[in-house]
């Protein structure tokens, strides 16, 4: 897979690719299963049978307190393009809060919820 590491153009800070390039990280949301997760946008190492790349978002689960992953969540492909570079800038666009909503899809979908 390849992960997202800049933008062409200026994103705000308020869009995944441009919160990675003012923090120099990924961000980081709590779910409503009561786990952290980072987020990063990633893309297929080469590309499909039809030639093009998909890309899509890797949730990587921590545990409170610890210090590797605790399991991970990830969209099916949100876009495409001819390079993987092309297939992500779509991805790096999202506003944080539509990268948190596919996020809380996922853990409707895994009928996760936090207890209480």
């Amino acid at each position: 897979m390849i992960r997202a590491g800049g933008v062409d153009g200026p994103l705000s800070e308020d869009t995944l690719g441009g919160y990675q390039a003012a923090h120099q990280r990924p961000p980081a949301f709590g779910g409503s299963d009561g786990f952290a997760y980072s987020v990063a946008a990633s893309a297929d190492e080469g590309p499909g049978a039809d030639g093009r790349y998909g890309a899509y978002l890797l949730f990587v689960r921590w545990r409170e307190g610890a210090d590797r992953p605790a399991g991970h969540l990830e969209t099916d492909y949100l876009a495409f393009g001819a390079t993987a570079e092309a297939a992500l800038r779509p991805l790096l666009s999202l506003t944080l809060r539509e990268v948190k909503d596919h996020l809380e899809r996922l853990i409707e979908a895994r009928g996760e919820r936090a207890p209480g």
